[in-house]
Protein backbone atom coordinates (compact mmCIF):
# COMPACT_ATOMS: atom_id res chain seq x y z
CA UNK A 1 0.00 0.00 0.00
CA UNK A 2 1.46 3.70 -1.00
CA UNK A 3 1.86 5.91 1.85
CA UNK A 4 0.78 9.31 2.16
CA UNK A 5 1.34 11.60 -0.53
CA UNK A 6 4.59 13.79 -0.15
CA UNK A 7 3.75 17.62 0.01
CA UNK A 8 4.17 19.85 -2.96
CA UNK A 9 7.55 21.00 -3.21
CA UNK A 10 7.43 24.64 -4.25
CA UNK A 11 11.07 25.53 -4.21
CA UNK A 12 11.92 24.60 -7.82
CA UNK A 13 8.97 26.69 -8.87
CA UNK A 14 10.79 29.92 -7.71
CA UNK A 15 10.75 31.55 -10.79
CA UNK A 16 7.64 30.84 -12.27
CA UNK A 17 6.03 32.17 -8.89
CA UNK A 18 7.90 35.14 -9.26
CA UNK A 19 6.97 36.00 -12.87
CA UNK A 20 3.25 34.75 -12.47
CA UNK A 21 3.08 37.43 -9.67
CA UNK A 22 4.18 40.19 -11.53
CA UNK A 23 2.47 39.19 -15.06
CA UNK A 24 -1.35 39.30 -13.18
CA UNK A 25 -0.31 42.12 -11.60
CA UNK A 26 0.37 44.05 -14.41
CA UNK A 27 -2.29 42.67 -16.40
CA UNK A 28 -5.05 44.45 -13.78
CA UNK A 29 -2.80 47.53 -13.54
CA UNK A 30 -5.54 49.91 -15.12
CA UNK A 31 -8.38 47.92 -12.85
CA UNK A 32 -6.39 48.43 -10.10
CA UNK A 33 -5.54 52.71 -10.48
CA UNK A 34 -9.11 52.94 -11.47
CA UNK A 35 -10.24 50.91 -7.92
CA UNK A 36 -8.23 53.34 -6.41
CA UNK A 37 -9.31 56.54 -8.03
CA UNK A 38 -12.95 55.33 -7.29
CA UNK A 39 -12.64 55.13 -4.08
CA UNK A 40 -10.62 58.36 -3.38
CA UNK A 41 -13.71 60.34 -5.34
CA UNK A 42 -15.78 58.38 -2.44
CA UNK A 43 -13.94 58.28 0.50
CA UNK A 44 -15.71 57.03 3.84
CA UNK A 45 -14.89 57.55 7.41
CA UNK A 46 -14.52 55.20 10.26
CA UNK A 47 -16.88 52.92 10.89
CA UNK A 48 -18.54 53.64 7.74
CA UNK A 49 -16.79 51.69 4.83
CA UNK A 50 -19.72 50.07 3.77
CA UNK A 51 -19.46 50.98 0.09
CA UNK A 52 -15.82 50.21 0.27
CA UNK A 53 -16.69 46.67 1.54
CA UNK A 54 -19.04 45.87 -0.67
CA UNK A 55 -17.11 46.77 -3.35
CA UNK A 56 -13.90 44.86 -2.60
CA UNK A 57 -15.86 42.02 -1.33
CA UNK A 58 -17.75 41.62 -4.55
CA UNK A 59 -14.01 41.19 -6.53
CA UNK A 60 -12.79 39.03 -4.28
CA UNK A 61 -15.68 36.61 -4.66
CA UNK A 62 -15.50 36.95 -8.50
CA UNK A 63 -11.73 35.68 -8.38
CA UNK A 64 -12.21 33.05 -6.11
CA UNK A 65 -11.77 34.15 -2.49
CA UNK A 66 -13.71 32.88 0.02
CA UNK A 67 -15.30 36.04 1.66
CA UNK A 68 -16.78 37.24 5.26
CA UNK A 69 -18.10 40.28 5.95
CA UNK A 70 -17.95 42.09 9.39
CA UNK A 71 -20.06 44.41 11.04
CA UNK A 72 -20.26 47.33 10.57
CA UNK A 73 -17.73 47.67 8.14
CA UNK A 74 -14.56 45.39 6.97
CA UNK A 75 -14.09 41.55 5.76
CA UNK A 76 -12.04 38.86 5.50
CA UNK A 77 -11.13 36.81 2.81
CA UNK A 78 -9.52 33.47 2.30
CA UNK A 79 -8.27 31.15 -0.56
CA UNK A 80 -5.74 28.20 -0.77
CA UNK A 81 -5.38 25.13 1.48
CA UNK A 82 -3.46 24.10 4.45
CA UNK A 83 0.36 23.80 3.68
CA UNK A 84 2.70 22.09 5.19
CA UNK A 85 2.62 23.49 9.07
CA UNK A 86 -1.10 23.97 8.45
CA UNK A 87 -0.19 28.13 9.62
CA UNK A 88 -2.27 30.79 7.41
CA UNK A 89 -0.39 33.99 6.87
CA UNK A 90 -2.59 37.24 6.78
CA UNK A 91 -2.29 40.44 4.88
CA UNK A 92 -3.72 43.47 5.71
CA UNK A 93 -5.09 46.72 4.18
CA UNK A 94 -7.01 49.75 6.06
CA UNK A 95 -9.53 51.07 4.29
CA UNK A 96 -11.19 54.50 5.89
CA UNK A 97 -10.31 58.01 4.86
CA UNK A 98 -10.07 61.45 7.63
CA UNK A 99 -12.01 64.32 7.96
CA UNK A 100 -10.34 66.90 5.67
CA UNK A 101 -11.20 68.34 2.54
CA UNK A 102 -9.29 67.05 -0.67
CA UNK A 103 -7.49 69.94 -2.07
CA UNK A 104 -5.05 67.85 -4.15
CA UNK A 105 -6.93 68.94 -7.64
CA UNK A 106 -6.83 65.59 -9.01
CA UNK A 107 -9.75 64.55 -11.58
CA UNK A 108 -10.72 62.05 -9.02
CA UNK A 109 -10.71 64.46 -6.10
CA UNK A 110 -13.11 63.72 -3.33
CA UNK A 111 -16.95 64.43 -3.94
CA UNK A 112 -17.43 64.31 -0.09
CA UNK A 113 -17.18 67.75 1.49
CA UNK A 114 -15.14 67.40 4.64
CA UNK A 115 -13.67 63.86 3.97
CA UNK A 116 -10.23 62.60 1.99
CA UNK A 117 -8.21 59.60 2.02
CA UNK A 118 -5.41 62.08 2.69
CA UNK A 119 -3.46 58.57 4.79
CA UNK A 120 -3.02 57.08 1.57
CA UNK A 121 -5.44 53.94 2.30
CA UNK A 122 -7.41 53.79 -0.89
CA UNK A 123 -3.65 52.94 -2.35
CA UNK A 124 -3.64 50.34 0.72
CA UNK A 125 -6.57 48.84 -0.85
CA UNK A 126 -6.00 48.31 -4.18
CA UNK A 127 -2.23 46.82 -3.34
CA UNK A 128 -3.98 44.45 -1.34
CA UNK A 129 -6.42 43.94 -4.36
CA UNK A 130 -4.03 43.21 -6.28
CA UNK A 131 -1.79 40.90 -4.49
CA UNK A 132 -5.47 39.16 -4.07
CA UNK A 133 -5.93 38.83 -7.57
CA UNK A 134 -1.58 37.67 -8.19
CA UNK A 135 -2.54 34.95 -5.47
CA UNK A 136 -6.14 34.08 -6.83
CA UNK A 137 -4.10 32.87 -10.43
CA UNK A 138 -1.09 31.03 -7.94
CA UNK A 139 -3.88 28.75 -6.34
CA UNK A 140 -5.78 28.16 -9.70
CA UNK A 141 -2.25 27.11 -11.31
CA UNK A 142 -1.55 25.11 -7.70
CA UNK A 143 1.26 27.45 -7.17
CA UNK A 144 -0.01 28.78 -3.79
CA UNK A 145 1.52 26.56 -1.01
CA UNK A 146 -0.75 27.03 1.83
CA UNK A 147 -3.77 29.28 2.62
CA UNK A 148 -3.84 33.10 2.66
CA UNK A 149 -5.93 35.68 4.48
CA UNK A 150 -6.93 39.00 3.44
CA UNK A 151 -7.96 41.68 6.42
CA UNK A 152 -9.64 44.53 4.86
CA UNK A 153 -9.92 46.68 7.92
CA UNK A 154 -12.06 49.41 8.70
CA UNK A 155 -11.04 52.33 11.25
CA UNK A 156 -7.45 53.13 11.63
CA UNK A 157 -7.65 56.72 11.88
CA UNK A 158 -9.79 56.60 15.66
CA UNK A 159 -8.74 55.33 18.77
CA UNK A 160 -9.60 52.94 19.41
CA UNK A 161 -9.27 51.34 16.36
CA UNK A 162 -10.53 48.77 13.50
CA UNK A 163 -7.75 46.19 14.40
CA UNK A 164 -8.28 45.48 18.08
CA UNK A 165 -12.02 44.84 16.98
CA UNK A 166 -10.89 42.45 14.19
CA UNK A 167 -8.33 40.78 16.81
CA UNK A 168 -11.31 40.10 18.82
CA UNK A 169 -13.46 39.06 16.08
CA UNK A 170 -10.84 35.92 15.60
CA UNK A 171 -9.48 37.07 12.31
CA UNK A 172 -5.66 35.66 13.64
CA UNK A 173 -6.85 32.57 14.28
CA UNK A 174 -4.57 30.12 13.02
CA UNK A 175 -2.68 32.99 11.75
CA UNK A 176 1.46 32.10 11.99
CA UNK A 177 2.23 35.61 10.41
CA UNK A 178 1.15 38.69 9.20
CA UNK A 179 2.18 41.87 6.57
CA UNK A 180 0.82 45.08 5.62
CA UNK A 181 2.44 48.69 4.17
CA UNK A 182 1.84 51.82 4.60
CA UNK A 183 2.19 54.65 1.92
CA UNK A 184 5.58 57.02 2.32
CA UNK A 185 5.81 60.50 0.31
CA UNK A 186 9.14 60.50 1.29
CA UNK A 187 10.54 57.70 -0.58
CA UNK A 188 10.28 57.30 -4.09
CA UNK A 189 8.21 55.10 -5.92
CA UNK A 190 9.02 51.73 -7.52
CA UNK A 191 11.47 51.53 -3.80
CA UNK A 192 10.04 50.54 -0.34
CA UNK A 193 11.41 51.16 3.25
CA UNK A 194 12.01 48.36 5.35
CA UNK A 195 12.94 48.12 9.03
CA UNK A 196 13.67 45.65 11.49
CA UNK A 197 12.32 46.27 15.06
CA UNK A 198 10.27 49.01 15.97
CA UNK A 199 8.89 51.39 12.76
CA UNK A 200 6.23 53.63 14.32
CA UNK A 201 5.63 54.42 18.01
CA UNK A 202 2.96 53.87 20.44
CA UNK A 203 0.24 57.05 20.38
CA UNK A 204 -2.50 57.54 23.16
CA UNK A 205 -4.52 60.23 23.45
CA UNK A 206 -4.95 62.75 26.22
CA UNK A 207 -7.66 65.60 27.37
CA UNK A 208 -7.08 67.01 30.89
CA UNK A 209 -10.33 69.19 32.00
CA UNK A 210 -9.69 71.41 34.97
CA UNK A 211 -12.72 72.74 37.11
CA UNK A 212 -12.53 76.30 39.26
CA UNK A 213 -14.75 78.66 41.09
CA UNK A 214 -13.65 80.99 38.27
CA UNK A 215 -13.20 84.84 39.00
CA UNK A 216 -12.26 88.13 38.57
CA UNK A 217 -8.01 88.70 37.13
CA UNK A 218 -8.04 91.42 39.61
CA UNK A 219 -8.26 88.74 42.65
CA UNK A 220 -6.53 85.45 41.59
CA UNK A 221 -5.91 85.00 45.07
CA UNK A 222 -9.74 84.60 45.82
CA UNK A 223 -10.17 81.90 43.22
CA UNK A 224 -8.27 79.31 41.49
CA UNK A 225 -6.71 80.81 38.40
CA UNK A 226 -7.83 77.94 35.96
CA UNK A 227 -6.07 79.33 33.35
CA UNK A 228 -2.37 79.61 34.88
CA UNK A 229 -2.79 75.93 35.65
CA UNK A 230 -4.01 75.15 32.18
CA UNK A 231 -0.78 76.29 31.05
CA UNK A 232 1.17 75.10 33.56
CA UNK A 233 -0.19 71.73 32.32
CA UNK A 234 0.76 72.34 28.41
CA UNK A 235 4.31 72.93 29.63
CA UNK A 236 5.35 71.50 32.99
CA UNK A 237 4.11 67.69 31.94
CA UNK A 238 6.33 67.44 28.88
CA UNK A 239 9.08 68.19 31.05
CA UNK A 240 7.73 66.02 34.02
CA UNK A 241 7.93 62.96 31.88
CA UNK A 242 11.40 63.32 30.38
CA UNK A 243 12.66 63.12 34.05
CA UNK A 244 10.29 60.54 35.58
CA UNK A 245 10.32 58.21 32.46
CA UNK A 246 13.63 56.36 30.48
CA UNK A 247 14.50 59.00 28.12
CA UNK A 248 15.93 56.48 25.90
CA UNK A 249 11.67 55.88 25.61
CA UNK A 250 11.66 59.24 23.70
CA UNK A 251 8.39 60.14 25.01
CA UNK A 252 6.73 63.22 23.16
CA UNK A 253 3.79 64.97 24.74
CA UNK A 254 2.23 67.62 22.16
CA UNK A 255 -1.21 69.61 22.45
CA UNK A 256 -3.48 70.08 19.34
CA UNK A 257 -6.27 71.67 21.25
CA UNK A 258 -5.88 74.33 24.85
CA UNK A 259 -9.56 76.06 24.97
CA UNK A 260 -10.49 78.72 28.08
CA UNK A 261 -12.14 81.11 29.15
CA UNK A 262 -13.66 84.05 26.64
CA UNK A 263 -12.91 87.69 28.33
CA UNK A 264 -9.33 89.19 28.97
CA UNK A 265 -10.88 89.97 32.14
CA UNK A 266 -12.36 86.86 33.49
CA UNK A 267 -10.94 83.95 34.98
CA UNK A 268 -13.02 81.33 33.65
CA UNK A 269 -14.54 78.38 35.63
CA UNK A 270 -13.64 75.15 33.40
CA UNK A 271 -11.23 74.86 30.58
CA UNK A 272 -9.64 71.71 28.91
CA UNK A 273 -6.43 70.77 26.86
CA UNK A 274 -6.02 67.73 24.89
CA UNK A 275 -3.39 65.98 22.60
CA UNK A 276 -1.29 62.75 22.06
CA UNK A 277 1.36 61.22 23.84
CA UNK A 278 3.60 58.94 21.94
CA UNK A 279 6.28 56.78 23.10
CA UNK A 280 8.87 54.80 20.85
CA UNK A 281 9.26 52.00 23.76
CA UNK A 282 6.80 49.25 23.83
CA UNK A 283 7.70 48.86 27.60
CA UNK A 284 7.78 52.45 28.36
CA UNK A 285 4.43 52.45 26.73
CA UNK A 286 2.57 50.20 29.35
CA UNK A 287 3.62 52.51 32.38
CA UNK A 288 3.10 55.93 31.04
CA UNK A 289 -0.71 56.32 31.79
CA UNK A 290 -0.34 56.21 35.93
CA UNK A 291 2.81 58.59 35.25
CA UNK A 292 0.85 60.70 33.44
CA UNK A 293 -2.35 61.04 35.64
CA UNK A 294 -0.52 61.79 38.82
CA UNK A 295 1.90 64.42 37.23
CA UNK A 296 -1.35 66.32 35.93
CA UNK A 297 -2.84 66.47 39.25
CA UNK A 298 0.73 67.05 41.31
CA UNK A 299 1.19 70.16 38.79
CA UNK A 300 -2.59 71.55 39.03
CA UNK A 301 -2.50 71.04 42.91
CA UNK A 302 -1.09 74.83 44.08
CA UNK A 303 -3.68 76.67 41.94
CA UNK A 304 -7.11 75.25 43.30
CA UNK A 305 -8.84 73.99 40.68
CA UNK A 306 -9.52 70.28 39.95
CA UNK A 307 -7.90 67.84 37.18
CA UNK A 308 -10.18 65.14 35.45
CA UNK A 309 -7.50 63.30 33.09
CA UNK A 310 -8.89 61.41 30.20
CA UNK A 311 -5.99 59.06 28.88
CA UNK A 312 -7.10 56.55 25.94
CA UNK A 313 -4.54 54.01 25.13
CA UNK A 314 -4.26 54.17 21.47
CA UNK A 315 -1.98 51.96 19.65
CA UNK A 316 1.03 49.68 20.83
CA UNK A 317 4.15 50.35 18.19
CA UNK A 318 4.91 48.54 15.02
CA UNK A 319 7.64 45.99 15.85
CA UNK A 320 8.73 44.05 12.87
CA UNK A 321 9.75 40.57 13.84
CA UNK A 322 13.22 40.40 12.08
CA UNK A 323 12.57 37.02 10.80
CA UNK A 324 9.40 38.47 8.71
CA UNK A 325 11.06 41.69 7.76
CA UNK A 326 13.82 39.65 6.51
CA UNK A 327 11.36 38.03 4.34
CA UNK A 328 9.89 41.32 3.21
CA UNK A 329 13.48 42.00 2.17
CA UNK A 330 13.75 38.70 -0.03
CA UNK A 331 10.59 39.82 -1.83
CA UNK A 332 11.61 43.12 -2.56
CA UNK A 333 14.84 41.63 -4.24
CA UNK A 334 12.79 38.92 -5.98
CA UNK A 335 10.26 41.16 -7.64
CA UNK A 336 11.93 44.91 -7.73
CA UNK A 337 15.40 44.05 -7.72
CA UNK A 338 18.55 44.76 -5.53
CA UNK A 339 18.03 48.41 -4.67
CA UNK A 340 14.58 47.85 -4.44
CA UNK A 341 14.37 48.21 -0.51
CA UNK A 342 15.94 51.36 1.50
CA UNK A 343 16.28 51.73 5.30
CA UNK A 344 13.91 54.11 6.90
CA UNK A 345 13.50 55.42 10.65
CA UNK A 346 11.35 54.40 13.07
CA UNK A 347 8.32 57.01 13.02
CA UNK A 348 6.80 58.73 15.91
CA UNK A 349 3.13 58.17 13.80
CA UNK A 350 0.76 55.89 15.80
CA UNK A 351 -0.49 52.56 13.76
CA UNK A 352 -2.52 50.29 14.56
CA UNK A 353 -1.21 47.36 12.93
CA UNK A 354 0.62 47.14 15.92
CA UNK A 355 -2.46 45.18 17.59
CA UNK A 356 -1.82 42.14 15.36
CA UNK A 357 1.96 42.26 15.89
CA UNK A 358 0.92 42.21 19.75
CA UNK A 359 -0.24 38.82 19.16
CA UNK A 360 1.46 36.86 16.02
CA UNK A 361 5.32 37.84 14.41
CA UNK A 362 5.04 40.06 11.21
CA UNK A 363 5.79 43.39 9.40
CA UNK A 364 5.08 46.54 7.99
CA UNK A 365 6.97 47.90 5.21
CA UNK A 366 6.63 51.42 3.76
CA UNK A 367 5.45 52.16 0.33
CA UNK A 368 6.89 54.95 -1.75
CA UNK A 369 4.74 56.74 -3.43
CA UNK A 370 7.00 59.96 -4.21
CA UNK A 371 7.31 61.18 -7.72
CA UNK A 372 11.36 60.84 -8.42
CA UNK A 373 12.13 64.38 -8.27
CA UNK A 374 9.07 65.73 -7.28
CA UNK A 375 6.90 67.64 -4.53
CA UNK A 376 7.36 65.62 -1.24
CA UNK A 377 3.74 65.88 0.38
CA UNK A 378 3.14 65.16 3.97
CA UNK A 379 0.24 62.69 5.22
CA UNK A 380 -2.83 63.55 6.86
CA UNK A 381 -3.33 66.78 4.61
CA UNK A 382 -5.44 67.24 1.88
CA UNK A 383 -3.18 68.26 -1.24
CA UNK A 384 -1.70 64.66 -0.85
CA UNK A 385 -1.32 63.03 -4.40
CA UNK A 386 0.79 59.87 -4.79
CA UNK A 387 2.37 57.87 -7.80
CA UNK A 388 0.18 55.63 -8.88
CA UNK A 389 2.85 53.25 -10.00
CA UNK A 390 3.20 52.36 -6.37
CA UNK A 391 0.24 50.65 -6.46
CA UNK A 392 1.61 47.90 -8.74
CA UNK A 393 5.01 47.44 -6.92
CA UNK A 394 2.93 47.29 -2.93
CA UNK A 395 1.04 44.05 -5.16
CA UNK A 396 3.97 42.21 -6.09
CA UNK A 397 5.72 42.65 -2.68
CA UNK A 398 3.12 41.67 -0.49
CA UNK A 399 1.96 39.02 -2.54
CA UNK A 400 5.26 36.87 -3.18
CA UNK A 401 6.10 37.80 1.32
CA UNK A 402 2.68 35.57 1.38
CA UNK A 403 4.00 33.10 -0.68
CA UNK A 404 7.28 32.79 0.63
CA UNK A 405 6.05 32.98 4.35
CA UNK A 406 4.07 29.94 3.07
CA UNK A 407 6.78 27.71 1.44
CA UNK A 408 9.88 28.26 3.95
CA UNK A 409 9.35 25.27 6.52
CA UNK A 410 10.37 28.46 9.54
CA UNK A 411 10.40 31.97 8.77
CA UNK A 412 13.71 33.25 6.80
Amino acid sequence: MAGPASPPDYSDRVSETVALIAEVVAKYDAELIELRRDLHRHPELSWHEQRTTELVAHRLEAAGWRVERIEPSGLVAEIGESGRDAGVVALRADMDALPVDDVSGEPWASTRPGVAHACGHDVHVACLMGAALALAELHERALLPGRVRLLFQPAEEVMPGGARRLVTHGVLDGVTQIFALHCDPGVDVGRVGVRSGALTSAADRLEVLLEGTGGHTSRPHLTGDLTFALAKVTSELPAVLSRRMDPRAGVSVVWGVIAAGSAPNVIPDHGRVAGTVRILDAVAWTGCEPIVREAVHDIVRPYGVNAVVDYLQGVPPVVNDPASNALIGAAVREMLGAHGSTPVPQSLGGEDFGWYLEQVPGAMFRLGTRTPGGAVYDLHQGNLRVDERAIGVGAQVLARAATLALAAPTPV
